[in-house]
């Protein structure tokens, strides 16, 4: 009887929400912010354009608020890491020079790009539509800006080169100290965790950020901005596809000796989110998750990822500096000739240390002015395109971050291969778990 009375009562109806990947969520983060930025523009609304500022602001100081104490101890944890590592100083330095060698081609690829196509001519902007910058990198406040006054003021002003000199003293002393410092450690690999899991959080807000950083993108320039600029934000986002599609998987095959299809469908949500948080640094701890995932040891990606993620940026210090040198000096009727383009190439290989893992680039690109005598009133120029090309500019970073740490892992004999092979496209949402789980899923 109990069955019959089971079987007339009515079934219970649940609605089922649809999963919608990450990837999709950014998406329509993307295309949301385009269509709101535009109808704050056309239709003047104010407390739109408000509104999508707020936003895309609140996602950016959220990810700054995690940078400082996250370079800190995620530099320091690195360098004691190799502690468990052999051959660490050769590590070291061979993660130190593929990252130079692939900041030479980059530059290279954006120099050629540059001059082919000339993307300061026909723009119809002068030099009267520049404004200089408030501050501006040099060589020498480069220098001697490294060393700190105080152990406060990097951390209150977001001084990526300082905190890093300080994390690199206190990792090295603590390598020397030896078994005295492993309670120091074990505290400073706690805190890290416990940071990656905040920034985690903040990463899931992406979707909602993008919406309002590439809103309010629109409701500022508009659209009329594409005819000047189209030259030039072409030649950045080729040269960066170029690099990306291009370099990178030539040097996989031909100096790792592995797929790069199989790359990219590891290091993809990675790349994803360093393309729409523009912050190399807010993305350090997922690029070292999806490096580990491909094969490379966490002993060796949380020393190469950290020390990549402020250092190692093609994106920002290479490709763009590059074409952006010739698009000024073309608006102000100034020549470069041989000298100057290697300038150029020497900066972006040795000066991109300068550039903070945030967003924009304005650091390098006055650094890179500066030393070749051009007005830094060109800074101003560029200015109102940045968001725009910031986003692919970062991804940039991000994917030679990872493809340079895995190059050096397989040339070194330390890579898996076997996971490297496994490795398929997961969602970023799949991330949210603990290192050695994802790379046990994959």
């Amino acid at each position: 009887m109990s069955s019959d009375v089971q079987s007339t009562e009515p079934k219970q109806w649940r609605a089922r929400i649809p999963h919608v990947p990450f990837w999709a969520q950014i998406l329509a983060g993307l295309v949301c912010g385009v269509l709101l930025g535009w109808l704050a523009r056309s239709g003047d609304v104010s407390w739109l354009g408000t509104g999508l500022a707020k936003i895309g602001e609140t996602f950016v100081q959220l990810l700054k608020l995690a940078v400082a104490p996250l370079v800190f101890f995620a530099i320091v944890i690195s360098i004691t890491n190799l502690r468990k590592v052999s051959n660490a100083a050769r590590l070291a330095s061979r993660t130190l020079l593929w990252f130079m060698i692939t900041s030479l081609i980059a530059v290279a690829i954006g120099l050629t790009i540059a001059l082919l196509t000339n993307p300061g001519a026909g723009t119809g902007l002068t030099a009267n539509d520049g404004a200089e910058p408030e501050s501006a990198g040099s060589w020498l406040d480069f220098l001697t800006g490294i060393v700190p006054t105080d152990v406060v003021t990097p951390f209150t002003e977001l001084n990526v080169l300082q905190i890093v000199f300080m994390a690199a003293v206190v990792g090295v002393a603590a390598l020397k100290l030896g078994p005295k410092a492993e309670p120091l450690l074990e505290i400073g690999e706690s805190v890290l965790s416990l940071l990656q899991k905040a920034l985690w959080w903040v990463i899931r807000l992406a979707p909602i950020g993008s919406l309002g950083l590439i809103g309010t993108a629109i409701k500022d320039y508009g659209w009329d901005l594409i005819g000047q600029y189209a030259t030039f934000t072409a030649d950045v986002y080729v040269g960066c596809a170029l690099v990306i599609f291009g370099v990178y998987p030539m040097l996989l095959a031909f100096a790792a000796k592995v797929n790069p299809v199989q790359f990219f469908r590891g290091a993809w949500p990675a790349i994803q989110l360093a393309f729409v948080s523009r912050s190399s640094v807010g993305t350090m701890p997922l690029t070292q998750k999806v490096t580990e995932r491909l094969g490379v040891p966490k002993e060796y990606t949380s020393f190469a990822v950290p020390f990549g993620a402020t250092t190692k940026m093609d994106g920002c210090a290479s490709i763009y500096p590059a074409i952006a040198a010739v698009f000024v000096a073309q608006i102000f009727g100034m020549d470069l000739g041989v000298g100057d383009y290697l300038l150029i190439v020497f900066v972006s290989v040795v000066g991109s240390a300068a550039t903070a893992g945030l967003t924009g680039a304005t650091v390098m690109l006055t650094l890179t002015l500066s030393t070749l005598g051009l007005p830094l009133a060109g800074v101003g120029l560029l200015l109102a395109v940045d968001p725009i090309l910031d986003m692919m500019r970062t991804a940039t970073n991000v994917a030679g971050q990872s493809a340079a740490t895995v190059i050096v892992a397989a040339r070194e004999g330390i890579l898996d291969r076997d996971a490297y092979d496994r490795a398929v496209s997961v969602d970023l949402e799949a991330f949210d778990l603990e290192p050695d789980a994802v790379r046990t899923a994959a």
